[in-house]
């Protein structure tokens, strides 16, 4: 079967289920997106590698990557190889002395690899056939005004442009104390494009 090859082209909160996040990847030649719901931990763990941050601590994905890279083991690819159920199944396919191994992983633990690794993701068209959308213009205009309609109704809270580089700073201290790399992100944007300002 032919390999089609996917990219990461978003990484939001999923709009059906609440507690979990959608990472959504795409055909690098053609319009179908592949949606996948994950959980927040493992939507954390990309968003982390995606943004190049540094944890104080290694978090899991960093340490497995950390022991292959020690055994001079190197991930190739990862494809996402099967769907039941609704449930994606991936393979990781590493290499160790030129010798090619596939190991049976999540699918989104393999996208957190994938990002850390920087090695191309696959999948084959029965998958994209199944699951695979083509967001409309106009379905991704509905998206953003469901979500600002959410965040209209929150209480009004200062802006990171709004706040100090003092505020600021405590604030992407208590982010990376909590975990919450994904904030911890937009924080470091906007202390990055003060000083480059």
């Amino acid at each position: 079967m032919k390999k089609i090859e996917l990219e990461i082209v978003a990484l939001s909160h999923s709009l059906a289920q609440t507690q979990n996040y959608a990472i959504v990847l795409g055909e690098q030649e053609g319009a179908r997106r592949l949606p996948i719901v994950i959980g927040e931990f493992e939507a954390q763990a990309i968003a982390v590698a995606m943004e190049g941050m540094a944890p104080s601590r290694p978090m899991t994905h960093d340490l497995f990557k950390n022991a292959l890279t020690g055994f001079n083991i190197e991930i190739k690819e990862v494809v996402i190889n099967n769907l039941v159920d609704g449930i994606f199944y991936a393979n990781l396919i590493c290499i160790l002395d030129g010798k090619q191994t596939e190991v049976d992983s999540r699918t989104s633990d393999a996208l957190a690899l994938a990002v850390r690794f920087g090695c191309p993701i696959y999948t084959f068209e029965f998958i994209l056939e199944q699951a695979g959308i083509i967001l409309e213009e106009e379905t991704e205009k509905e998206v953003q005004r469901a979500k600002n309609r959410r965040t209209d109704r929150q209480p009004k809270t200062k802006t990171l442009d709004e706040q100090s580089v003092d505020e600021l700073s405590k604030l992407l201290q208590n982010a990376l104390e909590s975990e919450d790399y994904e904030k911890a992100a937009k924080i470091r944007d906007e202390l990055n494009k003060r000083n480059n300002s």
